[in-house]
């Protein structure tokens, strides 16, 4: 049996460290931080520490980070409780996400007042280690376009809003690291300009903005792009739209939904083509029927239908994902031949660098925070490490 001991090694792995790879080596966890990394040819056993070890052909990559994440196994951020929240926190690291935003979605000032709260009641009482992080909250809504709502309940929508932002913002405790916004709406510059000040991460997303609009909106600030192609005015010849100036403006990250419904395989690789390692970040914008069967369940108040691997509203709109992150990876991998490297930086690196967390997150590097994926061969999740504790073990507690 795998302890929760403080101090453990995970020997004879190839090791995705954040500047090198090491072949066959071995990495110390103490007190939930990587203590020392170092190759197998310098291993010696240290008495009392747990040595956990690993086949030839397994790889030790960092805990991946999901920016845009609304529930898991049946619960989700706007259900505002404390075992919501604890419900998709334990669930993540059978994927191997070790760290997420909770996300909102478009409702009444009242619904996401009470999320808002929650999450931050969570983040000071039950953010413990051993399950995934919770970094934040994603605001996404209700500043956005009814043009582009796509699954967001458009009777909610409002302009957006500094005054209302700031009033969510001191409620959440500060908590509120990124927001989906419409910037080309009045008040949306103001806002977007706000956010920047501030150190909140603005994204344009359901936005129907045109391309020297959403070229504005990067101007007065925007880093980031919600699920690219779903819900923003797309890529035309004549008017390149948000699309086209999130492709052409490097200091933009695009989120991508790789589950190869959200966006077709080809314009997969052609974004990666694009926008590099550096400028895509992968996301799941799961739902809380993530981890379960097909059925209905319900997003903002709205049933929506799982089924065959995908979520839609009763009039066909995609309504966010089932899609894990360990599946996201393999995913990416095939549809560009992108390397494992390429995406540690997609599903790691970019959301730690985004969220100003990368001192602490998104690469293995000694005084980081544990927070560590076991791949096997085929890049399936061994095991899981939230901050030093085993979150996740394939082999149901036995030992290797």
């Amino acid at each position: 049996m795998i302890s929760k001991k403080n101090r453990f090694i995970i020997a004879n792995v190839t090791i995705f460290e954040e500047e090198a790879k090491i072949e066959k080596g071995y990495i110390r966890v103490e007190n939930g931080k990587i203590s020392e990394i170092c190759k197998m040819d310098n291993f010696q056993d240290i008495n009392g520490i747990e040595v956990i070890q690993f086949p030839n052909e397994y790889k030790l990559i960092p805990g991946m980070i999901d920016l845009h994440i609304h529930g898991a196994a049946g619960a989700d951020t706007m259900d505002a409780t404390i075992e919501a929240i604890e419900t998709i926190a334990s669930a993540l690291p059978k994927e191997g996400t070790t760290s997420f935003l909770a996300t909102t979605i478009t409702k009444e000032e009242e619904e996401i007042e009470r999320a808002l709260i929650n999450v931050a009641n969570y983040m000071k009482k039950e953010n413990n280690a051993g399950k995934a992080e919770v970094l934040g909250v994603h605001l996404e809504g209700p500043f956005i376009s009814v043009k582009r709502a796509g699954a967001q309940p458009p009777h909610a929508i409002t302009e957006p809003d500094i005054k209302r932002f700031k009033q969510w913002q001191t409620i959440s405790e500060n908590q509120i690291k990124l927001v989906t916004l419409a910037p080309e709406r009045e008040g949306g510059l103001e806002l977007t300009a706000y956010l920047r000040e501030t150190g909140v991460v603005a994204s344009i997303g359901h936005s129907d903005a045109k391309y020297d609009e959403a070229v504005e909106a990067i101007k007065a600030g925007v880093t980031h792009a919600t699920h690219l192609f779903n819900g923003m005015r797309g890529l035309h010849h004549r008017e390149p739209g948000v699309v086209g100036a999130v492709l052409l403006h490097d200091q933009v990250k695009a989120e991508l939904i790789v589950d190869g419904i959200h966006v077709r395989p080809e314009m997969v690789k052609l974004i990666f083509q694009q926008k590099g390692k550096e400028g895509i970040v992968l996301v799941t914008d799961a739902m809380r029927a993530k981890c379960l069967g097909n059925g209905v369940y319900q997003l903002g108040g709205q049933e929506v239908f799982v089924r065959d691997q995908q979520a839609t509203l009763k009039d066909g709109t995609l309504a966010g994902s089932i899609l894990k992150m360990k599946d996201s990876i393999r995913n990416m991998m095939e549809f560009t031949d992108c390397t494992l490297e390429d995406i540690i930086y997609m599903s790691s690196t970019n959301p730690a660098k985004q969220l100003n967390v990368f001192d602490r997150k998104g690469s293995i590097k000694v005084g980081k925070d544990a927070d560590l994926v076991v791949l096997d061969e085929n890049n399936q999740v061994v095991m899981t490490f939230c901050r030093g504790e085993l979150a996740y073990n394939r082999e149901g507690g036995k030992g290797i």
